[in-house]
């Protein structure tokens, strides 16, 4: 089990095992290039709301159970092992975040590049790029494992990972980097899976893994007792069931893309890559970001503080994943729609999936405000009391988060989707790393002596940081939307 980061899209994170994914409706894009039709006067355009919703729905559906299988994940080892085991996990999340950031510039970019190929009528640059993204995975993924077995001792050093909860993290770690090979390869494939139409078979992939996950969790955890290592081979036995799921797509007489392994052209997944490289830039950021936070909670409330943030990074989690069903659902058919010169279209689909997250900031902060006490006790047990009543104190000061974050998410990936990288990688960087890294560390010396917020609170003052950066990448992002906005695009412009 993964605890996910707070900012991004980020997604993922299967609970780090995967954020993010992709959706192709197959009545709106057939999946065979034969056919492939997105004339204004097809069947396809007789309603750009219900498409939209008939393919996002299918990606809500899996990331609900991803976010299902996160939060029970939670409940299972806060009661049962209790909160220093979602400390140890959180401490571990900025290398986690490393391998994350990998395979989402992989998949994110691979697959819309996919998507480009597909409206452009070219299966032999889509079937070169998907191959060479599952190659790489697996190659990228394989190193970093053996490395992180090398240098274990140093990689817990630097994550500040203390003598109180490095039992616990080296229990969970030792199973899990092995793990990441196979799970992060599956995210890829995923993406690619949606991306050429098979939205039922990936959805039905990730619903059961997260199903099977729930069932191991409680099995490992619960009745045979085997803690952290218990929820690692939980996520193992349930990666492995999605991964012989999603391999029924290779025998599909359907599908499009085709994978080889002989490969030449390689500059293709370079360019397919750097296309990802906002995405890349948020995971990452999220990780050296995390590695500040944490850092600054251990200093100041020591590792309680970083499991009363997990418990609350819950529901970041929550809204994050909810929001990439909504935006990632973008990726695909706005890039196709902006290669087939379909700008109304383009324009449409943005501001559902704006409207849509705005309502589900909403939600989660009325969640929030009215019922705290509840949806925080369902990660502690009895004996983690003070963790909640620090966790409470937490909630309204990250409020204002839940409010834009999703828009956020929707408006850089519609960026990636139009091939604009540098504004989306600008608007990544600046909401991942550089707003919150300079406003956490300039909150944690200030805040306290300005007495600003009540005493109760002062001591965690400096986490309002968060909330202030994700405003100020609203208005950041909202200028270069309205630069790029769909009535002002140009096909075939060249990617700025």
């Amino acid at each position: 089990m993964y605890q996910p980061k707070f900012t991004d899209i980020n997604d993922n994170h299967y609970h780090l095992q995967q954020v993010k994914y992709i959706i192709l409706p197959q009545n709106l894009f057939s999946h065979d290039l034969r056919h492939f039709n997105v004339s204004p006067k097809s069947s396809a355009f007789r309603s750009y709301r219900q498409d939209f919703f008939y393919y996002v729905l299918p990606s809500i559906v899996g990331l609900v159970a991803i976010t299902s299988a996160n939060l029970i994940d939670g409940f299972f080892v806060g009661n049962t092992i209790g909160t220093d085991a979602l400390a140890a996990i959180t401490l571990m999340i900025p290398y986690f975040t490393l391998l994350i950031a990998i395979a989402i510039m992989l998949a994110i970019g691979g697959a819309v590049s996919v998507g480009k190929a597909i409206g452009e009528k070219d299966p032999k640059t889509a079937n070169a790029i998907f191959s060479q993204s599952l190659i790489a995975a697996v190659v990228i993924n394989t190193l970093l494992a053996l490395g992180s077995l090398a240098f274990n001792d140093l990689l817990f050093e630097i994550l500040n990972i203390s003598a109180q909860v490095a039992v616990l993290a080296r229990e969970y770690f030792d199973v899990i980097r092995w793990v990441f090979i196979l799970q992060l390869t599956t995210m890829v494939l995923y993406y690619f899976v949606r991306a050429d139409g098979h939205p039922i078979l990936a959805t039905c992939a990730l619903v059961i893994g997260a199903a099977l996950n729930i069932i191991l969790d409680a099995w490992f955890i619960v009745y045979l007792e085997f803690g952290l290592a218990g929820a690692a081979y939980a996520t193992a036995i349930a990666q492995v069931i999605q991964f012989l799921v999603l391999s029924r797509y290779f025998f599909s007489k359907k599908r499009t893309l085709k994978f080889e392994l002989q490969q030449r052209n390689w500059k293709l997944l370079l360019n397919s890559a750097y296309n990802g490289i906002s995405e890349f830039i948020n995971e990452i950021s999220v990780g050296i970001i995390f590695f500040i936070l944490n850092t600054l909670m251990i200093m100041r409330l020591g590792v309680d503080g970083v499991a009363a943030f997990t418990l609350v990074n819950y529901f970041i989690f929550l809204s994050v994943m909810l929001s990439y069903g909504l935006a990632d659902a973008l990726h695909i058919v706005v890039s196709q729609n902006f290669g087939a010169r379909h700008l109304n279209r383009v324009k449409s689909f943005l501001s559902i999936a704006i409207l849509s997250t705005i309502c589900l900031g909403i939600i989660i902060v009325a969640l929030l405000v009215f019922w705290p006490e509840t949806v925080l006790s369902w990660f502690t047990n009895e004996q983690d009391q003070e963790i909640s009543r620090v966790s409470m104190q937490l909630l309204p000061l990250l409020l204002p988060l839940f409010l834009i974050n999703g828009t956020n998410i929707v408006l850089t990936c519609y960026l990636t989707a139009i091939h604009k990288p540098k504004p989306s990688a600008l608007i990544a960087i600046n909401r991942s790393l550089l707003f919150p890294a300079v406003f956490l560390i300039a909150f944690y010396y200030m805040l306290p002596s300005w007495h600003l917020l009540p005493a109760a609170i002062s001591d965690l003052s400096f986490i309002v940081a968060l909330p202030l950066a994700e405003w100020c990448t609203f208005l950041l992002a909202a200028y270069f939307c309205y630069q790029y906005r769909p009535t002002k695009l140009k096909v075939n412009q060249t990617s700025v």
